[in-house]
């Protein structure tokens, strides 16, 4: 038999097999896996997932598309991470999935959306195959400066850059920001991919790649501190940038304006509007950050906060984590993360799902169309609400 492959944590791969704790939220009524949800299988688990894992690392199981499909439909929302019961392999689940995809990028074998993915942002800087010079466009409209020696520098990312809704998004923060007299810049076509995605995906060359070119960008401008638009730029900057020479805080536009709407209560007002609001994974299972979203909610006055029944470290996720939001390895379907999250948002009762992740805005959105609920329930994103609500 051929010698088993190797995983850095792979000595710890034989502890998940039988728990399966984490499949659900603490009040075990439902399965809180977002794609042992959508296909039913024990597989598709992270218990499931961890004993074929053992299996191809002792070369028991061969590399199969089949077994790349499953491995590569895990969303890292982190919840498995969050709810595990055995503190020393809690820090490392994910990643033994990272690493396991890593290996297949190695060998070859990786599915082709994933592929084309990588082929894109390694072509053209981004997922969706277009130019450098078009990166800052979506500053149309708002008077925002280049980065210079502000305070901060706000950092919009891929999806912000080029989608539709992640564009009207990046405007809304920097639009509020500018209003509550926040110093900040941006870096317009200069900004380069953070590649949270790539090395979720298992290509950590491109995303040491791409990681370095950012860094060497960041120090050229002598940026110190950053304003994320994506919980997931956010989580590659927090997570792996140290490790490369990466220097500078990042921040969420949330964790900023939280503070700042509350010292300027008085200057915001609604009437009557009852909001959820959903946690994206990256922002809240990852890195704890769940009250400065609400606290922007709750600071304006005659807006009414209601929860979705699994919030905080139970939410579940839109469906675009780990990549999906590219890739699509899970496909659309009633059982889909996205449609689940809204008919829950929807029994709140609210009228708006306020988001905090230009990810979340777009799964989100086409999930409510979805369900034919475009006329009961809107998507806004946190700044969009504020800036709604703010007084002139």
């Amino acid at each position: 038999m051929e010698a088993t492959r190797k995983l850095e944590h792979g000595d710890l791969v034989h502890r998940c097999f039988r728990c399966g704790y984490c499949k659900f939220p603490s009040e075990y009524v439902d399965f809180n896996c977002p794609s042992y949800r959508a296909a039913r299988f024990d597989t598709f688990s992270p218990g499931g997932r961890m004993w074929l894992v053992r299996a191809w690392m002792n070369r028991e199981l061969e590399t199969s598309p089949h077994f790349a499909e499953i491995l590569y439909s895990c969303l890292a929302c982190g919840n498995c991470t969050e709810h595990c019961v055995y503190p020393r392999f809690k820090d490392y689940l994910t990643d033994i999935f990272e690493e396991a995809k890593a290996q297949l990028v190695d060998e070859g074998l990786i599915p082709p959306p994933v592929r084309d993915y990588f082929k894109a942002v390694s072509v053209n800087g981004n997922p969706y195959r277009l130019p450098q010079e078009d990166r800052g466009k979506w500053v149309e409209g708002v008077d925002v400066e280049a980065f210079s020696d502000q305070e901060y520098l706000f950092y919009v990312g891929c999806v912000g850059s080029y989608d539709e809704l992640g564009g009207r998004m990046a405007r809304s923060v920097a639009g509020l920001l500018s209003r509550l007299g926040v110093s900040f810049g941006i870096l317009g076509a200069e900004e380069t991919c953070d590649g949270n995605e790539v090395k979720i995906l298992g290509e950590v060359g491109l995303f040491d790649e791409l990681a370095k070119r950012t860094i060497e960008t960041f120090s050229k401008k002598g940026v110190r501190k950053v304003i994320t638009l994506d919980p997931h730029a956010l989580n590659a900057f927090r997570k792996d940038y140290g490790r490369l020479g990466g220097r500078f805080e990042a921040f969420h536009y949330t964790e900023v304006l939280a503070g700042l709407v509350r010292e300027q209560a008085s200057a915001f007002s609604a009437k009557g509007l009852k909001v959820t609001y959903h946690d994206p994974c990256y922002l809240g299972r990852h890195h704890h950050v769940f009250e400065p979203p609400r606290d922007v909610i709750r600071n304006i006055s005659g807006m009414e906060l209601v929860e979705m029944r699994r919030n905080r470290l139970d939410a579940f996720c839109c469906g675009g984590g780990g990549g999906n939001f590219f890739t699509d390895m899970i496909g659309p379907g009633e059982d889909s993360p996205a449609r689940v999250r809204i008919r829950e948002a929807f029994e709140t009762g609210a009228e708006v799902v306020a988001v905090a992740c230009p990810q979340c805005a777009k799964m989100l959105t086409d999930a409510v169309k979805a369900e034919g609920l475009e006329d009961r329930l809107g998507i806004k994103d946190v700044a969009e609400i504020a800036a709604e609500a703010m007084q002139a």
